[in-house]
């Protein structure tokens, strides 16, 4: 097989959930730019339309991660739509946010709902699809913080920066649950492996100097990621390149879990 046909997307029927934010515009480029047609499962279309505009073989798909109903009939629409779902990647998120002592029940069920139940949800919803041509390819948006705690040195003077106990649980799980499927999965040819991006702040975080050089001090390779830095892995988990991975987590992350 050629170099070029190992990470070639050509006629797949990518899903990307979460695909106008932060790092999800970043994950679609890299499917279109592999030559798949990138469906975007989100909320908001007038979002979508903002930044994609005119750009080709990008499609939007309502969703709402928190119903059932909505993920089924998202997924039917597709499948019908497209003939079929070759990769799907779970990026939405949904939380709500507060400090370790203060955090309420409901802050934290809602955090838990989003990072994590909606990422199962998709998941159970996907594998029929996938199972109908024994073949497909799940890829778990996770985080540093789902593999190791905050290092709550950084936050200080930061405290709006901190990182809620919610979050880090919950991709712990994605983690764990990215193991789970990739072992249920294996004998229908799909692959389910997680990404867990290190720092990579928005630009409404990098407005704050003083933070940004606290992240880029804790982290070996002294920088910030940029979405960009995501392309690469998800290409390669995306394609035949990785035909023989399944059930593990690629930390991109500068070095960050390293320390």
């Amino acid at each position: 097989m050629e170099k070029f046909e190992l990470f070639n997307l050509s006629n797949k029927i990518a899903v990307v959930t979460g695909g106008y934010g932060h790092l999800g515009q970043a994950i679609c480029k890299a499917l279109l730019h592999a030559g798949s047609k990138v469906i975007v499962a989100g909320r908001n279309e007038n979002k979508f339309a903002e930044v994609f505009g005119e750009t080709k073989n990008i499609y939007f798909e309502e969703i709402n991660l928190e119903e059932t109903a909505s993920i089924k009939t998202c997924f039917e629409r597709i499948g019908d739509k497209y003939q079929n779902i070759d990769i799907l990647v779970n990026n939405g998120v949904y939380l709500l946010a507060n400090d370790a002592e203060n955090m309420t029940d409901h802050e934290w069920e809602t955090g838990v709902d989003g990072t994590l139940n909606s990422v199962f949800r998709c998941i159970r919803e996907v594998i029929p699809f996938m199972k109908r041509n024994m073949s497909g390819k799940i890829i778990n948006i996770a985080s540093m913080y789902g593999m190791v705690p905050p290092n709550f040195k950084i936050y200080k003077n930061f405290e709006r920066f901190t990182n809620p106990p919610n979050y880090g649980v919950s991709k712990a799980g994605v983690i764990q649950m990215t193991k789970y499927y990739a072992v249920y999965l294996a004998k229908y040819n799909i692959n389910v492996n997680s990404v867990s991006p290190g720092p990579f702040p928005s630009s409404q975080v990098q407005a704050s100097e003083g933070f940004i050089n606290n992240l880029k001090d804790s982290n070996p390779s002294g920088r910030i990621g940029k979405p960009e830095d995501l392309m690469g892995v998800i290409n390669f988990l995306s394609s035949n390149a990785s035909s023989f991975v399944t059930g593990q987590n690629i930390a991109v992350d500068g070095g960050w879990t390293v320390w």
